[in-house]
């Protein structure tokens, strides 16, 4: 759950430029968070290599790949469906085609698709994906092909990601992988691994290919980037065991970011996903000093009781939690804080819910990411815990919570009436040829006129209307970015 899940890009069928000399063809559907979306891109960069060209047509592909995410039920029974319309085509239209499941759902229910159901033919876990041409062969010779052994060292460093259905202006710079806070909710550390960081060097090389290729904006990404902890390779938890060298060149989040801000200063940086009791006042310092990284933290909470943040494995409370945002909101002043909130934990009583719906009336974050709870198999609260909250409750508690969410954007959005924003220009507006659309420093989404404007131009607009979650304004000009 710590992780934002765009609703209008699941299960994209992505698209990359042909090579000529590929006579195979590869369809793959991604689901949940960026990092799945990301890992497609290191997916479709390794099969390139394989002799396989995308296409969109189902019906004729030679590997059907889904992507998948064990983080929602919703996601799950998605992911099922999907399934059964590509045996549906592999029973009735292309029998030669193969299927394979990949990431977080793949690592759970292995057994379950592979000798079970017997939906798949191949099962790929998040860090196996360079195992792929020999799972391929395996299966080309008649046999079930699974590999799900989660590394404690391997990042992906070493490959260039292909940039699937990218808008060519931001892209997505993993930093790491897995995760250590064992939120009873949360299936990541069982799907992805025990957390480990990314070599900074290639981090800063693949920043200067997307920047030599013309993009203007990077999001550093991982389950939690905030501590990102490089000390020459090896897992976080194994940092105390480092020789006193290690531990004193390591390089940290702070550092990373500012490496990237000055290496980079007209480039754009954003960074996903924060967890608050790894939130130093270093990064702070760090965001507000550097114009070109964005003043935008996503800060996931789940809940505004102290108790349920206990049964949730939550290491702060709701006090060192809002202590957190005074300091953000004191040494940042023009910051916007986004949030992840759960609704109908198990035990969570109308008290723990008041609770939630205080914290945010004391916060106000500019939107969210909310949901009711679902039981994920695997996890500690899927296990100990009795999903107890009625599910009528839990939709009225959601509804609330969303109600007050679209409440508090309207009076952030409201702030910025009058206001002179950057924005960087990603497409062209939904609504109107006329208009384009960016985002803000601050993630939030600007109209304006078209002009002479294009696509990858640092714009100033000067805000003057608004809706709960658009900023409609007027360009005065180009901005120092460009």
């Amino acid at each position: 759950m710590e992780k934002e899940i765009d609703e209008k890009v699941q299960g994209q069928s992505l698209v990359l430029e042909n090579k000529p000399e590929n006579t195979k063809k590869l369809y793959i559907e991604s689901y949940g968070c960026a990092m799945n979306f990301s890992d497609s891109e290191i997916v479709a960069s390794i099969l390139t290599n394989e002799g396989y060209n995308t296409t969109q047509i189902l019906e004729e592909a030679d590997l059907v790949l889904v992507n998948t995410c064990s983080i929602r039920d919703k996601a799950e029974q998605t992911v099922r469906k999907r399934l059964e319309k590509y045996n549906a085509v592999k029973r009735d239209i292309n029998p030669k085609m193969k299927v394979g499941v990949l990431g977080c759902m793949a690592e759970r229910l292995k057994e379950q698709f592979l000798e079970q159901e017997k939906i798949v033919d191949m099962v790929v876990g998040p860090d196996a994906y360079k195992d792929l041409p020999n799972l391929l062969a395996e299966i080309e010779d008649g046999r079930d092909a699974i590999n799900v052994i989660l590394s404690k060292e391997e990042t992906y460093g070493d490959i260039s990601p292909v940039r699937l259905n990218s808008n060519g202006v931001s892209a997505f710079v993993s930093i790491t992988r897995g995760c250590d806070n064992m939120c009873t909710f949360c299936v990541v550390p069982f799907t992805r691994g025990r957390e480990r960081s990314r070599e900074p060097q290639s981090i800063m090389t693949e920043i200067q290919q997307l920047w030599d290729t013309g993009y203007k904006e990077i999001t550093l990404l991982g389950q939690n980037v905030d501590s990102y902890l490089w000390y020459g390779g090896g897992l976080k938890k194994d940092f105390d065991k480092a020789t006193e060298m290690q531990q004193a060149t390591a390089v940290k989040f702070e550092q990373l970011l500012e490496m990237a801000a000055i290496g980079f200063p007209k480039m754009r940086i954003r960074f996903s996903t924060s967890n608050p009791q790894d939130m130093h006042e270093e990064v702070l310092h760090v965001i507000a000093k550097y114009p070109n990284i964005c003043k935008h933290i996503h800060l996931p909470v789940q809940s505004g009781s102290n108790r349920i943040l206990k049964e949730m494995n939550r290491l702060h409370t709701r006090e060192e939690y809002m202590k957190l945002i005074d300091n953000i909101k004191s040494i940042i002043p023009n910051v916007c804080i986004t949030q992840d909130m759960i609704a109908g934990f198990p035990t969570e009583t109308e008290e723990d819910h008041q609770d939630t719906l205080s914290l945010m009336d004391y916060v106000k974050y500019s939107f969210g990411y909310m949901y009711s709870y679902s039981e994920r198999p695997g996890t500690l609260a899927g296990r100990k815990m009795e999903d107890d909250v009625p599910e009528e409750t839990k939709a009225r508690r959601l509804q609330e919570i969303v109600d007050l969410q679209r409440i508090h954007s309207a009076f952030r959005t409201q702030e910025f009436l009058g206001q002179t924003v950057e924005v960087l220009v990603e497409k062209t507006s939904k609504k109107s040829e006329n208009d384009l659309s960016g985002r803000n420093s601050q993630s939030i989404t600007v109209v304006f006129p078209k002009e002479h404007y294009k696509i990858g131009d640092f714009v100033n607009v000067k805000i003057t209307n608004c809706t709960s979650g658009t900023l409609i304004g007027e360009a005065v000009g180009y901005s120092e970015m460009n």
